[in-house]
């Protein structure tokens, strides 16, 4: 069960003409009480000699009593709503459901003679609106504060007692929902999102692609958004807003959303937190391409969000937000609607009540901002392995937060992780399909000597890996990994390491990327594949951080 309280209103009448009215699409049907806080309680909806009228000022009486004490905002509002699949349920049912909540919310404390007036009223199956005035009888407002969050926690408890679907319950990190009257307005403009979920996306790429502050307000300004940013008289930038252009009030006026009413993690402190956090651990080497040390980055996200530092974690998992943020930006035009999806969806599980500790990821973070400055890879191989990094970074997001009972995080986490995989088979079946080809044209005797070393560096699943339609283009990798002086079953041991490969779907393939992320095999591809590798190959191994700290 969902309850949903409104911004309080200062007009009871009103509420209740739609509560017993027809309802916006003639959805209402047969209102009538369930329950009130008088059995005498007039029901326009049965009782065809009550008005509406009456009703209201049975409600108003306590707060008229008041006068000019009554708060100006006195009319409380609370629907809750079953799930789809939950039974229908009686009157009585929610009769007590109402009581329960009421009384979990202050509002009308149970047994308290002095509590404020209400009524609950039913139009439909699967809900009922509870309105109240919040003027006690003794002329004192109610103690309700937080009564979101009681009225869930006892709707969690009616749940399980009456057997209900048990809805996962969030932790107040979630971006605020876009009203009714911004969803209504967007239909009438005939756009598919709210100006308030169109700004979310410019201000969250503007942020991954910004280097620091400054660079943020202009990413901003440059995307067509308007921009006020507010100051403390010592100069120092307070807070901002953002509008769009085409988003006008009655007035003409631009409407404004501060960064906070986007989402949580886009208030200006926050950004500023990211944006200039310090170092946590030395500058990684910058040799390496930009789109080439992401994808190394990336790899490692998995061993990050696993250790049991979960500050560092939901460090990590920020940071991947960011990736997803961003790739729409430089990936081929094929890829970015699958792409925008994973960030939409992903951007629920980028947040915790975990505090993040934004210097353990800010290597990443610069291998986010690079690649925008960067060409794009014309090598698909470089994309693919891209891409399989972030799906398995994805799916070890969804596993943290499953074991910490982030339930919508998870869910979300699990939702970006489907559309990436399709992005990642989008991308990888060229690439994948020549490095196939080029493993069907290694003589047997080679063939036959990667096939010992997928035996000794993996003997529980090497019979798997030689049997899948991958093991040739795994081949051709541990080929070429061998032509470049590293020992294939080594490097194979390596791959496998600290990584799950349960879930895989084709264990070759995975393996393929994961040896293209341990060394830049990618940059020594050519056209006619790798040279053959002769059995005294000289090799050296690779160790990724975490070995050589064990070692």
């Amino acid at each position: 069960m969902i309850a949903s309280i409104v911004k309080p209103g200062h007009k009871t009448r009103g509420v209740l003409n739609y509560l017993y009215g027809p309802g916006r699409a003639n959805e209402h049907t047969d209102a009538h009480l369930v329950a009130a806080f008088d059995d005498f309680v007039p029901d326009p909806g049965r009782n065809p000699d009550t008005t509406l009228a009456q009703l209201t000022d049975v409600l108003d009486l306590r707060v008229k009593q008041a006068g000019h004490k009554a708060p100006k905002n006195h009319v409380w509002h609370c629907s809750i709503r079953a799930a789809p699949e939950d039974r229908h349920m009686s009157d009585d049912e929610w009769a007590t459901i109402a009581r329960r909540v009421l009384d979990a919310t202050g509002i009308a404390p149970a047994g308290d003679p002095d509590a404020c007036r209400w009524v609950a009223v039913r139009h439909a199956d699967d809900h009922i609106h509870i309105v109240a005035t919040k003027v006690r009888g003794d002329l004192r407002p109610p103690r309700n504060w937080n009564d979101f969050l009681r009225a869930d926690k006892e709707l969690e408890a009616i749940e399980k007692e009456y057997k209900l679907r048990q809805v996962p319950r969030g932790d107040r990190t979630a971006a605020k929902r876009p009203t009714r009257a911004e969803q209504e307005k967007a239909r009438r403009t005939g756009n598919a999102r709210t100006s308030r979920e169109h700004l979310r996306t410019v201000v969250r790429t503007a942020v991954s692609a910004a280097k620091d502050t400054e660079e943020f307000f202009r990413l901003v300004e440059g995307s067509g958004a308007l921009v006020d940013v507010q100051y403390f008289p010592s100069g120092d930038v307070r807070g901002y807003k953002v509008a769009l252009d085409s988003d006008t009030n009655a007035q003409g006026e631009p409407v404004w959303f501060s960064g906070s009413t986007l989402a949580p993690d886009l208030s200006y402190p926050k950004i500023a937190e990211r944006l200039t956090a310090p170092e946590g651990t030395p500058k990684e080497s910058n040799r390496l391409p930009a789109w080439r040390r992401l994808a190394v980055a990336i790899d490692q996200i998995p061993d990050h969000i696993g250790n049991d530092d979960a500050e560092a974690g939901q460090a990590h998992i920020t940071v991947l937000a960011e990736v997803l943020d961003v790739l729409p930006l430089a990936a081929p035009t094929s890829l970015r609607s699958e792409l925008l999806q994973a960030a939409t969806v992903f951007e629920r599980a980028s947040r915790s009540r975990i505090r993040a500790q934004h210097q353990q990821a800010q290597a990443t973070r610069r291998a986010v901002k690079a690649i925008l400055r960067e060409p794009a890879p014309k090598d698909g191989v470089l994309l693919a392995v891209l891409l399989d990094a972030v799906l398995l970074a994805a799916v070890a997001a969804q596993h943290w937060h499953r074991t910490r009972g982030h339930t919508q995080q998870a869910k979300a986490a699990s939702q970006a992780a489907a559309h990436l995989r399709t992005a990642y088979q989008t991308a990888a079946t060229a690439p994948l399909a020549v490095i196939h080809q080029r493993g069907n044209q290694l003589p047997e005797w080679l063939h036959q000597q990667q096939a010992n070393a997928v035996r000794r560096a993996l003997p529980e699943r090497a019979e798997q890996i030689l049997t899948e339609t991958g093991w040739p283009a795994l081949a051709a990798t541990l080929a070429q990994a061998g032509t470049a002086g590293h020992n294939p079953a080594a490097l194979l041991a390596q791959a496998a390491h600290g990584r799950e490969l349960d879930t895989a779907t084709s264990l070759s393939e995975v393996l393929t990327w994961r040896l293209h992320r341990l060394t830049d095999l990618n940059q020594r591809t050519t056209s006619r594949g790798p040279a053959p590798q002769s059995t005294s190959a000289p090799y050296r191994p690779v160790h990724t951080d975490q070995q050589r700290r064990t070692r």
